[in-house]
């Protein structure tokens, strides 16, 4: 039965995780992601969506799109949203160690990959950390775009990857920044990393000079070309950082 007491601060981030994982328009106690995880903490789906409405009223990015969420919220969402929001790592990862604890399970034992041959010790706890954080930040990236390639719109599922503006590598501060993600498919996300294409400041597609080589082969003109100065599909929430894209257009994209 579900609890009728005030939330707590556990309870209210993993609903911040929610919100991160749930195309926002979409959310409702009918959505299969609300009700899922509605079920593992123990609140009605209908206690759920509202709380990640009350979530919702507090981003910004919400609000210029005219989408205010629920007027009324706690101050304990408040306290939340400061604690974490732009802390994504502390987020990704501490949001889903109490998903697991909830289901009186270790991390260990929700990982999605074999840890079996993984060495012990703190060699073993950073791969499960990195990999339940790239999980999270893939999670969160494809639902801001509702499932679509933000250049073709393309929305099979195996073919999507929560890509990177600046490269994991490059800047461990941002890794799991949402606002530092694009929804591409596999052949559009390996172009944008290796710098053949990039998507400009005020969000459109270019193509660089390294395809005038081959501009009249049809798969170029049909992969690349056709996209060129055209604008990308926005997230839901999240959207792409205008500082990340100039970093990858001024120090990637092969102009």
């Amino acid at each position: 039965m579900a609890k009728k007491n005030d939330w707590t601060k556990e309870e209210t981030i993993i609903a911040f995780n929610v919100y991160c994982k749930i195309l926002f328009k979409s959310s409702s106690k009918t959505n299969p992601i609300i009700i899922k995880y509605a079920n593992i903490i123990g609140r009605s789906p209908s206690a759920l969506n509202m709380k990640v409405g009350n979530i919702g009223r507090l981003d910004p990015e919400l609000k210029k799109q005219g989408i205010t969420g629920l007027v009324n919220g706690a101050k304990l969402e408040e306290v939340v949203w400061e604690e974490f929001n732009g802390n994504w790592e502390k987020l990704a990862f501490e949001s889903e160690v109490l998903l697991a604890k909830f289901q009186n399970k270790t991390i260990e034992e929700i990982v999605e990959f074999d840890i079996e041959d993984l060495p012990l010790g703190k060699e073993r706890e950073t791969t499960i950390k990195a990999r339940v954080n790239q999980s999270f930040f893939r999670s969160t990236i494809l639902s801001s775009y509702n499932q679509r390639c933000c250049i073709t719109g393309l929305s099979i599922p195996d073919f999507l990857v929560a890509s990177h503006i600046i490269p994991w590598k490059k800047d461990d501060k941002n890794r799991l920044n949402p606002h530092n993600g694009l929804c591409l498919n596999s052949i559009h996300d390996k172009a944008f990393d290796r710098g053949f294409i990039t998507i400009t400041p005020d969000f459109k597609v270019l193509i660089s000079k390294y395809f005038n080589d081959f501009i009249n082969e049809d798969a170029v003109k049909d992969f690349f070309t056709k996209y060129n100065n055209k604008s990308i599909i926005l997230p839901d929430k999240f959207s792409p950082s205008k500082d990340f894209l100039d970093y990858h257009y001024q120090n990637i994209f092969k102009k």
